[in-house]
C-alpha cells in the first residue's frame, strides 16, 4: 500500500514513531558507513551482518559484538562505533533539539514533543533544562574520564601520548554512554589489578545510568533528602539496593572461583566484585571472563541487566525506578493498603499501571528471544537468557556465544537492543495507528486473583 501525503504526514507527526524512524536511519546509515573497504582490516572488509549487528548495537549503546572490536575494525571503524555510540547515549532527536535549541534560542512545541518522547522527561516545560543538562553533563564526565584513563594508561601501562589518549577517551565515551565497546581483546581483563581505571570506569558508569535529572537534583540540592523529588529517591535508593546487592552475591559466588576472582588479593576481590555488580546495570566493561563465572553469578547479573539503569539516562533495562515502585507495590497490597505511598507520596494508579506494562513486556520479550534462539542453536538456557537479557538491557555482556548466533538469531538480538534502547512503551506507541478513547466504562467487578 502506498502511503498517501497525509498519512506521511500523520506517521512523522507522532513523536514516538519519528524517534523509532531515526533510530532505524542512523542504523542503516551506520552499516552503509561500515562496509566501507577502511572501515575493516582485510580485503574483503565487514559483511553486511557483522556492519549491521555492530551499527545496531552501537546506535543502542549496547556493546554485543560477534568480532572482536579493537582487531576486526580500523582506526576508521571504530571512530565510525564511537560516534554512533555518542549518538544514541544522547539521543538522536535530543542532539537535533539541542542543535534546534542553540540556532533559534527557542525551542518549538513539537521540538519538545520529540524530545520528551526520547528523553522520559514527564513534562514539557522540562525539556530545555535537561537537553543542556545532557549536552553539558556529557562533555565535563566524558572529558575528565578519559583524562584520567589516559594519563593512567601513559604512566603506568607503557602507552604512547597518541595511543592512551584514543583509548582514554574511546573508553571513557563508552564508558559513560554505558555502550560496553572496548578496545582490548580481553575486555578489561588487563586492569583487574588497577583500581584506578577500575575505579574511573565504573564512576562514569554511574553518572551515565543515574539520568540528569537526578544528577541535576544531587547538584543543586547536594544531601538534602527532603529536597529530593520522589523520582530522585527511587532511583538513588532502588540504585545502591541493587550495586550493594549485586557486589554481595557476585563477590560471593566468585570468591573462590580459580577462573575469575579467586586468584585475586583481598582488595581485588572487593574491588571487581563491586565492578561487576556496576557494570551489569547497563555498561558492559568485564575485568573476568564471564564464560568463567559459576551459573549463580550469572543469574545475578541477567537480574541486573533486565532491570538496568534510571530513566533519562545513557542506560537500558525496565529502569530502576519500575522495579523500585513495584517492590512498593508488592509490599503495599502485602500490608492490606489502599495506596501505594512511599517517602510521604502516593503513587497515581496510572503510574503503578505503566510500570507493570513495562515490566511484563520486558518479561514477554526475554522469553519470546529466549525460546526462538534456542531453537536455533545448541546452548544452554542459562547462556541463552543472559545473552538476551544482555540484549534487551542494551548491557553488552555476553558468556561467548555471540559470534556463534547465526543470522536470524542476529536479527532478533538486534530489534531486541532497539527495543530496549528506545522503551518498550515507546515502540507499542510508534508501532499503534492511534490511542484509543473509550466513552464507556463497564460496570466493575472483580476475579479472584491467585
Amino acid at each position: 500500500m502506498v502511503m498517501t501525503p497525509a498519512r506521511s504526514r500523520s506517521f512523522l507527526e507522532s513523536p514516538a514513531r519519528l524517534v523509532l524512524t531515526a533510530y532505524a536511519t542512523a542504523i542503516v546509515a551506520g552499516t552503509l558507513l561500515l562496509l566501507l573497504p577502511p572501515a575493516a582490516h582485510g580485503d574483503a572488509g565487514a559483511s553486511f551482518a557483522t556492519a549491521a549487528f555492530t551499527s545496531t548495537s552501537a546506535i543502542t549503546v549496547t556493546g554485543l559484538s560477534v568480532v572482536d572490536t579493537s582487531t576486526h575494525w580500523t582506526s576508521f571503524g571504530q571512530v565510525i562505533i564511537l560516534v554512533l555510540v555518542q549518538l544514541g547515549g544522547i539521543g538522536i532527536m535530543t542532539l537535533a533539539s539541542l542543535v534546534v535549541l542553540g540556532l533559534s534560542r527557542r525551542i518549538g512545541l513539537r521540538y519538545r514533543l520529540i524530545a520528551q518522547t526520547e528523553t522520559g522527561v514527564g513534562s514539557l516545560g522540562d525539556v530545555r533544562r535537561v537537553l543542556r543538562g545532557v549536552l553539558i553533563l556529557s562533555a565535563v564526565v566524558e572529558l575528565s574520564t578519559g583524562l584520567v584513563l589516559a594519563v593512567r594508561l601513559a604512566t603506568a601501562h607503557d602507552q604512547s601520548v597518541g595511543s592512551a589518549s584514543w583509548q582514554g577517551f574511546f573508553h571513557a565515551v563508552s564508558a559513560f554512554n554505558n555502550a560496553g565497546f572496548v578496545l582490548f581483546p580481553d575486555n578489561f581483563a588487563r586492569f583487574a589489578n588497577d583500581p584506578v581505571m577500575v575505579l574511573a570506569v565504573a564512576v562514569a558508569i554511574v553518572l551515565g545510568g543515574l539520568g540528569v535529572p537526578v544528577l541535576a537534583e544531587l547538584v543543586l540540592d547536594r544531601l538534602h533528602w527532603r529536597r529530593w523529588s520522589l523520582h530522585t529517591k527511587l532511583v538513588v535508593v532502588g540504585s545502591v539496593a541493587l550495586v550493594l546487592a549485586g557486589w554481595l552475591l557476585i563477590a560471593w559466588f566468585e570468591w573462590s572461583n580459580s577462573q575469575t576472582l579467586g586468584p585475586m588479593s583481598v582488595p581485588d576481590k572487593v574491588l571487581n566484585g563491586l565492578f561487576h555488580s556496576v557494570s551489569p546495570r547497563s555498561a558492559g566493561f568485564a575485568t573476568v571472563d564471564y564464560a568463567d563465572m559459576n551459573e549463580t553469578s550469572w543469574l545475578v547479573t541477567t537480574a541486573l541487566m533486565f532491570i538496568g539503569a534510571g530513566p533519562v539516562s545513557t542506560g537500558g533495562g525496565i529502569k530502576v525506578t519500575t522495579f523500585t515502585l513495584l517492590a512498593f507495590v508488592i509490599l503495599s497490597e502485602a500490608r492490606g493498603d489502599r495506596d501505594v505511598a512511599l517517602f510521604g507520596r502516593r503513587v497515581a494508579p496510572t503510574v503503578e499501571r505503566q510500570a507493570v506494562s513495562i515490566a511484563l513486556i520486558g518479561v514477554g520479550a526475554v522469553a519470546v528471544t529466549t525460546l526462538a534462539l534456542m531453537a536455533l542453536g545448541d546452548w544452554s538456557m542459562s547462556a541463552v537468557v543472559f545473552e538476551v537479557a544482555s540484549a534487551a538491557g542494551t548491557a553488552g555482556l555476553t558468556t561467548g556465544i555471540t559470534g556463534d548466533i547465526p543470522g536470524s538469531g542476529q536479527v532478533l538480538l538486534g530489534l531486541l537492543m532497539l527495543a530496549g534502547r528506545i522503551g518498550p512503551l515507546t515502540v507499542g506507541a510508534a508501532l499503534a495507528a492511534r490511542r484509543r478513547d473509550v466513552r464507556i466504562r463497564f460496570p466493575e467487578e472483580r476475579p479472584l486473583i491467585g
